[in-house]
């Protein structure tokens, strides 16, 4: 079962959440928020003085109002975090059922197998894993090829295939093997696994504050230590016109000064945010990895199975002038008959349907396989040619080499395939080039729509891929992207990533093999794919247990819409402060100060009611924007400027004018029940 954190709630969610949210009213949790902590300590000196004025009889009608709505408002603020952690409850206990069914057939060092719990394995350890067994650690299979069901995790019920010694040779714990039988070696120690993360993630008990949220809560603790300095000096500022201020009211005044409502919501946003990721089957390992996503501005895009379905197909066999198909033909199939990847399997299936006599293989021929650096494979028998196919460049290198003469047509018939979207895959035997395989691949659909919204919201997609300059050029025109990187070797994306970055760039980027690692570690937002390689995983700051590479675009919408969450409601919360300043000082001078009178815009009549009103809203309004912070802003591919101009808008002005027409609106019904 996935984790479904934007779920409706249910009673029993909500019942545990105000339990929580009590129990969170402890000093040691509120001092974790400075905001919220002057809120409680001015709710205990409150208290102090209700009970001093019931032991002493005294009127006790406002000191106990003001004590049990400052109350209320310490509690709603723990409530939106009592109530961002609830909402992934219900997923951390399924979690923990699939951890303790969990035993494993660990492989002795004599070969001998013995059952132990899984909280036994250790990294290194060998385990045997059967069909229909749960996979019981994280680890890589060293051997064999399996089908497994990730649904438990990832909610997906379609089975995927790892195998061994591949880049899809990692395993999750708590996955099921469907067929086959496999061998891993386990990569993480109990308690560190995969799952154990996901269970500690999902209740938040792993969230640490972002850098941004740090400096957004020493901000709002200065502007309360100025309030603080400011209401501190109202005593003796009214002492000299005559006035003695109730210290209840200065408490009650300083609480409505302060900012209380993004202190109170700004937990919550940061678990909601991490929720959202979540909901789109995203883990990261930090709130930090969902922030930085919201602020990259370059994403840089492997073609093959970002861009592109990564299945290209032979599609076509283009013999050179002069040159018989049935040769081009024999020698395509030559250098394709050992090869294992997709493209040299569809060489062999496009030649069976063109000739149903394939070349039979070359007794004592060794396959030469495809490498980064040669850009070729093919078969050699004793170190001499039989058939090559390659990159264009790679293979015009390659019979220079050898004293072939390059034909003039070559370049021609590669630019034709090139100019179509394909990949040209030149192909030679032992003494001439004979002509080009064809591979075609798809574009994804919807890609272009997604880097059009991307553009819109300010970020830059960049591609890169093996390809040759004008097959790159024609793909990242139809795909939409910004820019792209031609004949690009793997040591080239963490130059491209640094380059990039050293122009103040923020650079996200996606990979799924041990070879992408450098790269992951290196980019600000490095996506591993689960299906990838242990190391890979380890390397990226987040996983996408659905290993969709396009799910790099949503990992950037996703922390845009925290970032633009967090700035709304910190707008709307600190504009509220400006409107109560303005509506509270006026009604409280204004009896005993006759000139001050003018400025009391919305004529609140009593001071003391005044206070008890604004009192209600500033407790109301946490509650109020809790759906908000968990649900989020919705944000629409439009720029930042205009983005900017939008919250000012709507949360700023909408903060500014909310509280002087909610006050009066309160107090009128406080003065009608008192009258």
């Amino acid at each position: 079962m996935k984790p479904t954190p934007q779920a409706r709630l249910s009673l029993q969610t909500l019942r545990t959440a105000s339990w929580d949210a009590c129990l969170k009213l402890a000093p040691q949790h509120a001092i974790k928020n400075p905001v919220m902590f002057v809120v409680w300590c001015g709710t205990v000196l409150a208290l102090c003085f209700t009970l001093q004025r019931l032991f002493t009889g005294a009127p006790v009608a406002f000191a106990l109002s003001c004590t049990l709505i400052l109350a209320f408002t310490v509690w709603f603020a723990n409530a939106a975090e009592a109530i961002a952690e609830a909402r992934g409850r219900d997923q951390a206990a399924s979690l923990k059922a699939t951890r303790k069914q969990l035993q494993a057939q660990r492989i002795a060092a004599d070969g001998s197998i013995e059952s132990v719990n899984a909280a036994l394995l250790h990294a290194g350890d060998r385990i045997q894993v059967q069909a229909g067994q749960l996979i019981p650690a994280d680890g890589e299979i060293i051997r064999g090829v399996a089908s497994i069901n990730e649904s438990a995790l990832t909610g997906e019920s379609a089975p995927v295939l790892r195998e061994a010694g591949t880049d899809h040779s990692g395993v999750i714990a708590g996955t099921m093997l469907l067929s086959g039988s496999i061998e891993v070696r386990v990569t993480a120690e109990s308690g560190q696994s995969f799952l154990d993360r996901m269970i500690k993630l999902v209740e938040g008990t792993q969230r640490q504050k972002t850098p941004n949220e740090l400096a957004l809560t020493v901000l709002l603790a200065a502007l309360t230590l100025v309030f603080l300095v400011a209401v501190a000096t109202l005593p003796a500022l009214a002492a000299f016109v005559g006035i003695q201020l109730d210290p209840l009211l200065l408490i009650a005044l300083l609480v409505c000064l302060i900012p209380t409502t993004i202190a109170g919501l700004l937990p919550a946003i940061g678990i909601a945010g991490m929720n959202r990721a979540l909901a789109a089957n995203l883990i990261a390992k930090s709130g930090k990895a969902v922030e930085v996503a919201g602020d990259i501005d370059t994403l840089l895009l492997d073609k093959t199975g970002t861009i592109t379905f990564g299945d290209r197909q032979a599609t076509a066999l283009l013999p050179l002038p002069g040159i018989a198909s049935s040769d081009l033909r024999r020698a395509a199939v030559l250098s394709s008959l050992d090869d294992p990847t997709p493209e040299g399997k569809s060489i062999v299936s496009l030649a069976r349907r063109q000739d149903e006599l394939l070349p039979e293989p070359v007794v004592g021929a060794e396959f030469v396989p495809f490498s980064a650096e040669t850009r070729l494979s093919g078969l050699a028998l004793h170190g001499q040619v039989i058939a090559y196919k390659g990159a264009a460049d790679s293979i015009r290198r390659f019979a220079t080499q050898q004293g072939y003469r390059v034909p003039e047509t070559l370049d021609a018939l590669v630019h034709k395939v090139a100019q179509q979207g394909a990949t040209p895959l030149v192909v030679c035997d032992d003494r001439r080039i004979l002509g080009v395989v064809q591979l075609s691949d798809v574009i994804k659909p919807g890609v272009a729509e997604r880097f059009a919204r991307l553009r819109a919201l300010g970020v830059r997609t960049v591609m890169v891929t093996g390809d040759n300059p004008i097959t790159a050029g024609t793909i990242a025109a139809t795909a939409g992207v910004d820019d792209f990187v031609a004949e690009a070797k793997p040591e080239d994306k963490l130059a491209l990533i640094r380059s990039e970055q050293a122009k103040g760039h923020l650079v996200a980027m996606v990979g799924d093999g041990t070879n992408d690692a450098p790269e992951l570690a290196q980019a600000d937002v490095g996506l591993a794919m689960n299906s990838g390689t242990q190391a890979a995983k380890d390397a990226g700051n987040m996983v996408d247990l659905d290993s969709d590479p396009t799910k790099l675009l949503a990992v950037v919408e996703v922390g845009k819409q925290l970032l633009v969450t967090r700035g709304a409601l910190t707008t709307f919360s600190l504009a509220n402060d400006v409107a109560k300043y303005f509506v509270i000082i006026p009604a409280v001078f204004a009896s005993s100060l006759p000139g001050v009178n003018q400025l009391n815009l919305m004529q609140l009549p009593d001071p003391h009611i005044a206070i008890i009103a604004a009192l209600i809203f500033n407790a109301l309004i946490i509650p109020a924007l809790i759906p908000l912070a968990l649900k989020g802003v919705a944000i629409r591919p439009i720029s930042a400027t205009t983005m900017l101009r939008n919250n000012l808008l709507w949360f700023g002005v909408g903060g500014l004018l909310l509280p002087f027409a909610a006050i009066k609106l309160i107090d009128l019904c406080l003065n009608g029940v008192l009258a």
